[in-house]
């Protein structure tokens, strides 16, 4: 999949002009028809002016390649934080609602079960032998305190899913620290979980969440891992297509005719 043309495809093409004349023509080409502007994004020319102008240095800077890949995959890990957070805070307003009717729930199902026990009895079925009625039980039983815990727990957890996914939404480099820490701080919690007892469910949030962490560590080079920041901020320029005209410029003491596109202009546009 050509990421470029996909996020041009949906956006739409961005041209810049850069003031230099040496960087402006190989970003410009005269067709029969009008001027064409290469796109910063997936390289292709584009008829009509320029999007914007001015110092190469202050021409926007797009995701291209790899980092729109990157981009496509930090926003799905976004929307599956905020399907965790927004079931979190459910949960957790069901508890402390449950605990509003706690008595009336429990003394409604003590006539129950007290009503049927002859039937119970008849089919030689033991209420106190029953998984099901003994979890409902120990949870009608439960004390208001620790129902306040759980749902303080359920409704901070489901606030913490929904920052990290709208900072990992917004590509934003506290989001990718912030989603890193407070993976981390739970995944001990979910590996006792699937060793108390595994569900498919357990173990595909887990190996969701490591996949996860050493994703952003590796790729983001958080942390200082690989280079740090200034590593991952030279990516992003490599990957800028004005950044590698203005490289080629430079090297090459001038640029192409503005007649034509620039050589190895047609790779880059389709390789991206």
């Amino acid at each position: 999949m050509d990421w470029n043309l996909r996020s041009c495809a949906r956006h739409g093409h961005v041209t810049y002009a850069p003031t230099e004349a040496e960087y402006r023509q190989r970003l410009h080409a005269l067709t029969p028809v009008g001027d064409a502007w290469r796109c910063l994004r997936c390289g292709d020319y584009v008829l009509g002016h320029p999007h914007g102008d001015g110092p190469a240095e202050d021409a926007p800077v797009l995701l291209r390649g790899k980092a729109l890949r990157s981009a496509f995959i930090l926003r799905l890990l976004a929307i599956e934080r905020w399907v965790r957070g927004a079931i979190m805070l459910l949960l957790g307003v069901a508890v402390l609602r449950f605990k509003s009717t706690q008595v009336s729930v429990k003394e409604l199902v003590d006539r129950d079960l007290a009503s049927l026990k002859p039937f119970f009895n008849q089919i030689n079925f033991n209420v106190s032998d029953s998984g099901t009625i003994q979890a409902i039980q120990r949870a009608l039983d439960a004390n208001p305190t620790t129902l306040n815990l759980v749902a303080a727990f359920l409704i901070f957890y489901g606030l913490l899913q929904l920052v990290e996914g709208t900072g990992l939404w917004m590509l934003k480099r506290w989001g990718e620290y912030f989603a890193v820490v407070a993976t981390s701080v739970f995944i001990p919690l979910e590996i006792y979980e699937v060793s108390e007892k595994v569900t498919l469910l357990r173990v595909g949030a887990l190996i969701i969440n490591i996949a996860a962490v050493a994703y952003l560590l590796y790729s983001k080079r958080l942390f200082g891992l690989r280079g740090g920041v200034k590593a991952y901020e030279a990516d992003l320029e490599e990957v800028s297509l004005l950044e590698v005209t203005t490289s080629a410029g430079t090297s090459s003491g001038g640029g192409a005719s503005a007649g034509s596109p620039p050589a190895g202009d047609s790779a880059s546009a389709t390789a991206g």
